[in-house]
């Protein structure tokens, strides 16, 4: 294939890919595969075409990565992000297995990489994420905080409640009952 791959930051939903082919078909390319993180184009781009595109990502809040690190530092993060909304967080394994799988690289490799370029460990960015997700659930008021602990596999509710509060400062009953539900976009944990 004699196509063009682009590795794009800050995709994080459907809604992310939906907006890359939108962008991609208006320049006049045809995508083949759109995935969290990375695009593929059937025509090759020039410089000018790849400026372009790189300029209308930008103005939506995605940005393209041209460095290995940064390629892979994007994927360990869309990873994760899949594994806590598409997976509710349930590992078969280990989360340095888990890792090592999906990124084919050794996981101290992965683990360091990921600390030297985002300042966090990736466990702390797991649990990050873990946290927005019951944020999202509990801002929606239609599981109760044991429905919520089960559906994204912590140990206990009791587990849940102490990673909660240690993250945002409040419990999880305090959180819902605030009038303002206080979320951050994906893209901008950390």
């Amino acid at each position: 294939m004699n196509g063009t791959t682009l590795y794009i930051k800050n995709m994080v939903c459907n809604r992310c890919i939906m907006v890359v082919e939108e962008i991609l078909k208006h320049e006049g390319f045809t995508p083949v595969t759109t995935e969290l993180g990375k695009a593929v184009v059937q025509e090759k781009m020039t410089r000018e075409q790849h400026e372009t595109v790189r300029n209308r990502l930008e103005a939506v809040g995605f940005e393209l990565t041209d460095d290995r690190r940064s390629r892979l530092t994007e994927h360990i993060k869309q990873v994760i992000i899949e594994l806590i909304y598409r997976h509710n967080g349930e590992l078969h394994t280990n989360l340095s297995d888990f890792l090592t799988a999906q990124c084919g690289q050794d996981y101290s490799t992965l683990s360091k990489l990921f600390s030297e370029t985002n300042g966090i460990t990736i466990e702390k960015y797991f649990i990050l994420q873990r946290v927005e997700r019951v944020k999202e659930l509990l801002a929606y008021g239609e599981l109760s905080l044991n429905e919520i602990a089960d559906l994204m596999n912590y140990s206990s509710t009791a587990h849940l409640s102490a990673q909660f509060k240690s993250i945002t400062g409040i419990p999880p009953s305090q959180f819902r009952k605030q009038a303002e539900t206080k979320r951050r976009p994906l893209d901008q944990i950390i």
